[in-house]
């Protein structure tokens, strides 16, 4: 079993009439709201977070890209992953990840990883989102219709890019490139593991079971929800033929630790509210452009964690959207976030990565407006007397063969010198 600290950061200073006053999070956010300076303290604040999870024992410091919103204030992942391969030496660095699609030519993103692979000494896990509508189709404009062809496509390009020792040239749909020659190349070989995240499709299960890469989960709203999108990758696995080894998955969970039960329920409230009613608080016209969702997964009756969250902020009952109306408790019951003592979470996890067979668990120890002081007092009690308790878990059933492969002894400057 391995153990990520995930850091979504979400911005932490939304009035608290946040969304009652504003429609969404996303898109149309005021400029007002987001203070650059405060940014300064915030973002320092999570890379030190980050690098605390790591002292602690966590396994990989996960990041990710958003755009345009309040969610996730990180639309450069690889800048943070960069500051942390300077400032941490043993965990993975979990870039959950790239927007394959936004970027032009996609080789960027084969020459960053491959920097940021070089750079952390062979630690970094390669992200390959298709990434959600808000960011990919509004934010960054690309067209509904075509953006799951342009993400195939480019991590094909990707894929080459990393692996083939000429030059060569790519002659594709979306992308002509005469001369593909990366520099430099990635220290693992043939390249760095990648993972995809993913809200819920037919077509992203498939494609992580046909090209060997790992489906993470992105579930907003807990183990719960998620039971049935694992259940369908696992059937899809099955139906092409594959192993059914529990690395291949991962899923994120919201998860608030203390020495009891009651302390965590008065611990965690505040930041659970904030982040459930504001930073989720996104408007369903941002949520399922026309043509994002494909025939096969609407058929499936699939709903994404996007369209979900859409469609519980315009739920109004008394100027009081339908996660408003919920106490923690209901939260925590519904599975939104995990609470309890460390036995109590150690004890939910395992059941949890064995019933849905899950051999990567990422784990939400900073969520909402949650200070770094909470914070740290969660990540420690997650990573000194949580994990220990699961890290064992399929460990001498299954190869984890989408792990990192760190060089036993990176180089230091001085070597490099002479």
């Amino acid at each position: 079993m391995k153990i990520g600290n995930f850091n979504l950061m979400s911005y932490r200073h939304l009035p608290d009439d946040f969304s009652e006053k504003y429609e969404s999070v996303y898109i149309e956010l005021p400029s007002e709201l987001l203070d650059p300076v405060q940014m300064n303290i915030d973002y320092n604040a999570s890379l030190d977070e980050l690098e605390f999870a790591e002292s602690v024992g966590f396994d990989m410091l996960g990041v990710n890209e958003h755009h345009s919103n309040g969610y996730g204030m990180m639309p450069s992942p690889n800048l943070m992953a960069a500051a942390l391969s300077r400032r941490t030496s043993e965990a993975s660095l979990l870039v959950l990840g790239n927007s394959l699609a936004l970027y032009n030519p996609p080789q960027r993103v084969a020459e960053e990883f491959a920097m940021l692979d070089c750079i952390s000494g062979g630690r970094l896990i390669a992200g390959f989102p298709v990434g959600t509508p808000m960011d990919t189709c509004y934010a960054y404009s690309t067209n509904p219709s075509e953006l799951r062809d342009r993400y195939y496509e480019a991590a094909d390009l990707v894929r080459q890019a990393w692996t083939r020792p000429e030059p060569f040239s790519f002659h594709g749909r979306f992308n002509q490139e005469r001369y593909v020659n990366i520099t430099p190349r990635p220290v693992q070989d043939p390249h760095p593991p990648v993972w995809v995240p993913a809200g819920g499709s037919v077509e992203t299960w498939r494609f992580c079971a046909e090209n060997d890469y790992v489906y993470c989960y992105m579930t907003y709203f807990g183990y719960l929800s998620g039971e049935q999108i694992i259940r369908g990758f696992w059937d899809e696995m099955k139906a092409q033929g594959r192993e059914p080894n529990p690395y291949q998955t991962g899923i994120v969970q919201y998860v608030g630790v203390a020495e009891t039960r009651e302390e965590a329920l008065e611990l965690y409230a505040e930041p659970a509210h904030y982040f459930f009613n504001n930073c989720l608080h996104t408007h369903p016209r941002w949520a399922q452009p026309p043509g994002y969702v494909t025939e096969a997964t609407a058929r499936k009756k699939i709903q994404s964690q996007v369209q979900e969250a859409a469609r519980r902020a315009q739920l109004k009952t008394n100027a009081l959207d339908e996660l408003r109306g919920q106490t923690f408790e209901d939260m925590v019951e519904q599975g939104f976030v995990l609470i309890g003592s460390p036995d109590e979470v150690a004890d939910k996890l395992r059941e949890i990565a064995i019933s849905q067979n899950v051999g990567n668990l990422l784990l939400m120890a900073q969520f909402g407006n949650m200070s770094s002081e909470l914070a740290r007092y969660n990540m420690e009690l997650l990573g000194k007397r949580v994990k220990p308790q699961i890290e064992g878990i399929f460990a001498n059933e299954w190869e984890h063969r989408w792990w990192p492969k760190k060089l036993a002894s990176p180089a230091q400057p001085a070597e490099l010198v002479r």
